[in-house]
């Protein structure tokens, strides 16, 4: 199993991050949480990296059935979403969704399998999305 669901871009860092955005809108997901992780990194270390953010997305009604299913999941969510450029080439964005299918190896229920395999889906999408955009 793969840790993340992935695609890359041939666009700038900003029109990659709002492509991202309208990708994950239109399977269902919001974005609760934004981590520049490049600003913060240079304000915290003064340490100096390429523009990588991280997303945090929700689809209420995946989360409501996934922490109906087990409380402790939210430990695992949101689906973390990471916009970065690409380290060894700076023309190319990497998007990076979190597997969901993670959450089955740590919850092995009948109800966490069905959200995982849900959320895999919509983010495949979402993923697919922006790929048949370049």
């Amino acid at each position: 199993m793969t840790l993340a669901l992935s695609t890359t871009l041939r666009t700038p860092f900003t029109e990659a991050v709002e492509r991202t955005r309208k990708a994950l809108s239109d399977q269902g997901f919001g974005v609760l949480t934004e981590i520049d992780m490049q600003a913060t990194l240079k304000t915290k270390l003064d340490a100096d990296m390429e523009d990588y953010l991280i997303l945090g997305a929700c689809n209420p009604p995946l989360a409501h059935r996934a922490v109906t299913a087990d409380p402790q999941i939210g430990l695992l969510l949101p689906c973390n979403v990471v916009v970065r450029r690409d380290r060894n080439d700076p023309d190319i964005v990497v998007v990076d969704a979190m597997n969901p299918q993670l959450m089955v190896q740590f919850v092995d229920e009948a109800g966490v399998r069905e959200v995982a395999d849900a959320a895999t889906a919509a983010l495949q999408a979402a993923i697919d999305s922006l790929s048949a955009d370049e």
